[in-house]
């Protein structure tokens, strides 16, 4: 066992091939960039260039890692470009194990991808944030990671990444700049904003003290996804880009507290569906494969 820290459940480097090689053989596309759509993102694959293969997954990977295999990966072209779209994604919230919300984006690697687009939905923390923004994450705040429980915790394979992982510019600078000319081609730079977004457990809405708290760490946005992708694909060696949709505000005062409902979280995310797509297409359009 060791010291004691090892998961002896993490996917071996053989067991994320094997799954990846499975997804292969059921369709000619070869991506190169991989998308992990949350909010908002309802009807995305209709913008796809024919050809485009819907790839159910529970049938393709062994049945221990199938808790994520409800969704689907739709592989087609964007804008030209080689892509997998994975439809949701899972949440440590719903009882899963950090590691495991996390094999799709070893298996996007495995499956040639080599650069990230993730998006989330996300409460606003900074003042001068407001509902339907658009948050371009220029770093993080890994609040799992800080208190124990890393998403790379565990035995290490040198064939994934290194042991110890330097996390400075985690979101790509190349992609973040390329980002903001596209809201600015668009029209609509009324809506950017960049800054820092953490992450929490969840599934609890945040008090007004946690987010003071997090305000106080400095980040800007607050949700329960999208960081530990974004450290799995970084450990992989893959380009990282991350965009938030602010669906609520948090509070940070006890006189005007409100409470936020996922149903609202969802409103928001349709209201801003049709922005969230231009600006990813238009980001894939501008964007240079290695």
């Amino acid at each position: 066992m060791g010291d004691g820290f090892i998961d002896m459940h993490n996917p071996s480097f053989e067991e994320v091939t094997s799954i990846a090689e499975n997804l292969l053989s059921r369709t000619k596309h070869r991506p190169k960039i991989g998308i992990v759509a949350d909010q908002g993102w309802e009807g995305l694959e209709m913008k796809f260039r024919m050809p485009i293969f819907f790839l159910t997954m529970r049938s393709y990977i062994p049945s221990q890692y199938s808790a994520w295999a409800h969704g689907k990966l739709v592989f087609g072209n964007l804008e030209g470009k080689p892509v997998v779209l994975m439809r949701g994604r899972l949440h440590c919230y719903e009882g899963y194990p950090m590691w495991k919300t996390t094999i799709p984006i070893r298996v996007m690697k495995a499956l040639g991808v080599t650069t990230i687009l993730l998006t989330n939905a996300a409460g606003g923390i900074n003042p001068d944030f407001k509902v339907g923004d658009l948050m371009i994450i220029r770093d993080h705040i890994d609040m799992p990671g800080l208190t124990g429980e890393c998403v790379l915790r565990g035995a290490n394979d040198e064939r994934f990444g290194p042991r110890f992982l330097a996390t400075v510019d985690t979101y790509d600078p190349e992609l973040r700049a390329s980002c903001k000319q596209a809201f600015q081609d668009l029209g609509l730079s009324n809506l950017m904003r960049e800054g820092t977004y953490v992450m929490i457990g969840g599934p609890t809405f945040e008090t007004v003290a946690e987010s003071r708290l997090l305000k106080a760490f400095g980040g800007d946005s607050v949700g329960m996804s999208t960081v530990a992708e974004a450290i799995v694909a970084r450990h992989m060696g893959m380009k990282v880009f991350g965009l938030s949709l602010i669906t609520d505000m948090c509070c940070l005062s006890y006189d005007t507290a409100n409470h936020t409902t996922h149903e609202e979280v969802l409103a928001i995310g349709q209201k801003r569906a049709k922005d969230l797509k231009a600006i990813v297409l238009r980001l894939l359009k501008n964007m240079s494969l290695e």
